[in-house]
C-alpha cells in the first residue's frame, strides 16, 4: 500500500504530454523562467529602445491566424575572459508556419532589431538589425503539475528551448505589421566614406551589409582587371 502510494506520488509529479498537434495547442504567450520577460511589452520598434526586465529569459506569442513574437533577453559567458560577458536583447516578429511534419518555420517581417552590450569589444554597446528565418524542428506541450500548460520548442539542431509557461492564453503581441522602415544600403563607397569620416556616429554592423560591402570591391577588382 506504501509503495502503491508512493509511486502514484511519482507519476503524479511527471509531466504529462498533451500534444503535437495543429495551430490552436500553440495559440497563447508563452515566458521561460521567472517570466519576466513578456512579448508585447518588451519592445519599442519606433525609437529601437527596449523596456528592460528584472531578469534574463524569452517569450513567444502565438496568434490563431498565423502571426507571432519573440522576446529574449540573454547573457553569453565568456571562459576565456570571464569579465567579458556579452548582453543580447533581441526582437523580432512576423508569420509562422507548421509544416506537415510538425516542425515549425517563423518568417519576420523585416523590422526586428537586437542589442548587443559586449565591455570588451571596440564598440561596446550598439543596434543591430535581426531578421533570421527561424526553424524549430519539433515541438511538445506539457501539463505541468503545477504551472500548467508548458510548451518544450527544439531549435533546427535538436538543441531545446529554455521550457516556456503560458502566461496568457492569447497571444500579447504589438501589431501584426512592419512597425519601422528599413532601408538597406546600397551605395557601399558611400557608406565606407561616411563611417570613415572624423567625428562619424556609432556604427552598427549587420552580415549581410559585410557581404555586400565585399562583393561591391570584388567586383570592381574583377572589373578593373578585364579593363
Amino acid at each position: 500500500m506504501f509503495v502503491a502510494s508512493l509511486l502514484a506520488l511519482a507519476f503524479a509529479a511527471i509531466p504529462s504530454v498533451l500534444s503535437q498537434g495543429d495551430i490552436t495547442d500553440l495559440v497563447g504567450t508563452w515566458s521561460s523562467g521567472s517570466k519576466a520577460v513578456v512579448t508585447g511589452q518588451f519592445a519599442n520598434p519606433a525609437n529601437l529602445t527596449f523596456n528592460y526586465p528584472k531578469t534574463t529569459g524569452v517569450s513567444y506569442a502565438f496568434s490563431s491566424d498565423g502571426f507571432y513574437e519573440v522576446a529574449r533577453y540573454r547573457f553569453n559567458g565568456n571562459g576565456a575572459k570571464p569579465q567579458c560577458i556579452t548582453g543580447v536583447l533581441n526582437w523580432h516578429h512576423g508569420t509562422f508556419q507548421m509544416l506537415p511534419n510538425g516542425s515549425l518555420v517563423l518568417t519576420p517581417f523585416g523590422d526586428g532589431y537586437q542589442q548587443i552590450q559586449d565591455p570588451c569589444a571596440a564598440e561596446t554597446n550598439f543596434i543591430e538589425n535581426y531578421n533570421d528565418t527561424e526553424l524549430y524542428n519539433s515541438w511538445q506541450l506539457f501539463h505541468d503539475i503545477n504551472d500548467g500548460p508548458k510548451l518544450h520548442l527544439f531549435n533546427f539542431d535538436g538543441s531545446p528551448v529554455a521550457p516556456l509557461f503560458q502566461v496568457y492564453s492569447t497571444p500579447n503581441m504589438l501589431p501584426t505589421e512592419p512597425l519601422r522602415n528599413v532601408t538597406p544600403t546600397i551605395d557601399a563607397a558611400n557608406l565606407l566614406a561616411t563611417n570613415g569620416a572624423p567625428g562619424a556616429g556609432a556604427r552598427s554592423w549587420s552580415s549581410a551589409g559585410f557581404v555586400s560591402v565585399v562583393s561591391g570591391a570584388v567586383a570592381l577588382g574583377l572589373s578593373s582587371l578585364v579593363l
